[in-house]
């Protein structure tokens, strides 16, 4: 079925919230394992149902936050989630309590009842209303962005389409792009600040009702942190900053240099990766498109077969357009056991990297189907960043079918901001620590205390004032999962620590690094996140030998890389 013959239908809530309570009732009463287990399928087979209706109002309505009927489902969404979360908690109490726990576990894996453990730290009757009014303001914020109106040069363009301005050539035309996309973000300042301060506020109250200091426990168990906790993360931070900000303060002199730039550079200088112009893929969406499907067509039957039938289903919205919420992700529709992918393609390299990535997300969960329960199809999210972030470097190996005359600098470009990334992804989460443990910060504190983060984790940004907002500590205030999924970033910077292993593995030898790839992805959300990468030959990014050593390796790679001819 293709995506548009979906068919959506809001669900009664109070018949769901009965027919759970029900299946809780029973499953205490279950007189054997059988009758339990039966219990458990079906209940499975609710949440896939209820998962898939959510995510097709999800998914419709970022295509167009514009739309009526699903801007009014998207508010039955937020109101209705905490109250059936009420239920699905007491389900979660007497799945925990059942006497048959051990058999459910020995057919289903342990997983599902650690992850239940820390479910249940997330949730009490009482903080429904919190979590209601935190999905509206969140639901506010993106529709502020999806709908933004920047000026520039007759046009009027969103946060998206004036991305691939930010990336010109031209110097007065990346600055203007940079000053006009930082201006609509402080002519928006005040309810930006005003969204952002109450979500603070609002999620401290909602930790400490939970029992925590402050929301940092409650942060984390929402995160599913099932086999590390704070001390791992702050490990990792000190790693990067020991590590890894030196060799990324490295390749960033070295792009002054070759821009005739001094250092520090600009935030509009730092985004141009060569005199003659960043990478742009070659031909249209939809070539890239047919270009993504020849690379899976090569790389295996099984990614051959997925990618076919992504497209069959027309199971992608790949281009920025009016009113549609920025960013990209996948979900997955599970009674159709198929995933999708949501994208704005904007005529930059981040078009492919996107295809690639959300692609590598949406393999793993087609791959992963047909696992019970629906929540083992996905492990936590860091682990899920894995799939994505490592399929964009198998992609090298069609590089030149996306990039054409261009590859050259794509494949220095992606490596290097690969390894860029990982400060700036790391200085997101110390960010979110500082804010939550100090939630009483006013908004102009926090503005500083994102500044005096970039001189730790980005030394190569000049913060002189040239380019309002993003000079001026407000820059974190672009990046969604700040705003929506507190403590997210960390599992990206995870993630790409272990990409870059499979980026090393690469070099060497594509097939084996596949094979080590394929051994991680059929796993699905079988363990947890360290055990998935031990059960694939993989090691652990909360060793700091591990960030160390393939840090190490790409700068040297980005040494080494030749870049004659390339202006």
């Amino acid at each position: 079925m293709k995506f548009s013959e979906m068919p959506y239908e809001r669900p009664d809530k109070e018949a769901l919230m009965k027919e759970i309570a029900e299946l809780t009732e029973a499953l205490r009463n279950a007189k054997n394992y059988e009758e339990a287990r039966t219990l458990f399928i079906e209940k499975d087979k609710i949440d896939r149902r209820v998962h898939t209706m959510s995510t097709l109002c999800y998914i419709r309505h970022s295509i167009d936050t514009r739309d009526e009927f699903y801007d009014g489902e998207s508010d039955f969404w937020n109101a209705a989630g905490p109250e059936i979360m009420e239920y699905d908690q007491q389900w979660t109490k007497a799945l925990l309590d059942s006497q048959f726990r051990g058999e459910l576990e020995k057919e289903f894996g342990e997983v599902i009842f650690k992850n239940a453990e820390l479910e249940l730290k997330t949730f009490k009757p009482e903080i429904i209303p919190l979590l209601q009014r935190e999905n509206d303001l969140t639901t506010e914020y993106e529709k502020l962005l999806a709908n933004s109106k920047i000026p520039f040069r007759g046009e009027t363009l969103n946060i998206s389409q004036i991305g691939k301005y930010k990336n010109d050539a031209d110097d007065e035309t990346r600055l203007e792009a940079w000053k006009a996309d930082g201006q609509w973000y402080r002519d928006n300042q005040e309810k930006l600040d005003s969204i952002y301060d109450e979500l603070t506020h609002l999620r401290d109250e909602m930790g400490r009702k939970l029992g925590g200091e402050n929301y940092v426990d409650m942060g984390y168990a929402r995160m599913t942190r099932n086999c590390y906790d704070k001390n791992d993360v702050e490990k990792f931070r000190e790693a990067v900053v020991k590590y890894l900000v030196p060799i990324a303060d490295s390749i960033y002199r070295k792009q002054a240099d070759r821009l005739g730039k001094t250092y520090p550079m600009s935030f509009a200088d730092n985004a141009l990766m060569f005199r003659s112009g960043n990478p742009r893929p070659q031909g249209t969406p939809d070539e890239i498109i047919q270009a993504a499907k020849s690379f899976y067509d090569s790389l295996s039957p099984e990614t051959s077969e997925f990618f076919r039938s992504m497209l069959d289903g027309e199971m992608m919205d790949l281009l920025a357009k009016e009113g549609k919420e920025g960013g990209g992700y996948c979900d997955t529709l599970e009674d159709y056991e198929m995933p999708f992918i949501f994208a704005n393609f904007n005529g930059t390299s981040g078009d492919v990297e996107t295809m690639t990535h959300e692609a590598g997300h949406a393999f793993a969960s087609w791959y992963n189907r047909k696992r019970v329960p629906m929540s083992t199809i996905w492990p936590s999210l860091e682990a899920c960043e894995v799939h994505s972030m490592s399929m964009e470097f198998f992609g090298w190996k069609s590089a030149s079918d996306f990039f054409g005359p261009d590859t050259r600098k794509f494949l220095y470009s992606h490596l290097a901001t690969s390894v860029t990334f990982i400060p700036y992804g790391t200085m997101v989460d110390h960010f979110q620590h500082i804010v939550f443990e100090h939630p009483e910060l006013t908004p102009a504190e926090r503005h500083a205390e994102w500044k005096r983060l970039l001189g730790i984790y980005m030394p190569w940004m000049k913060l002189d004032g040239e380019i309002p907002f993003y000079s001026e500590g407000m820059g974190w205030q672009r990046q969604h999962h700040i705003y929506s999924s507190p403590f997210y970033y960390i599992d990206y910077c995870l993630a790409q620590t272990v990409a870059l292993e499979f980026w090393a593995m690469i070099q060497d030898d594509y097939d084996n690094a596949w094979k080590h790839y394929m051994a991680y992805t059929e796993q699905g959300g079988s363990e947890v996140f360290t055990k998935l990468l031990e059960n694939a030959g993989m090691a652990s990014p909360f060793d700091p030998e591990t960030l160390k050593g393939v840090c190490e390796k790409a700068g040297k790679w980005l040494d080494d890389y030749d870049l004659t001819g390339i202006e």
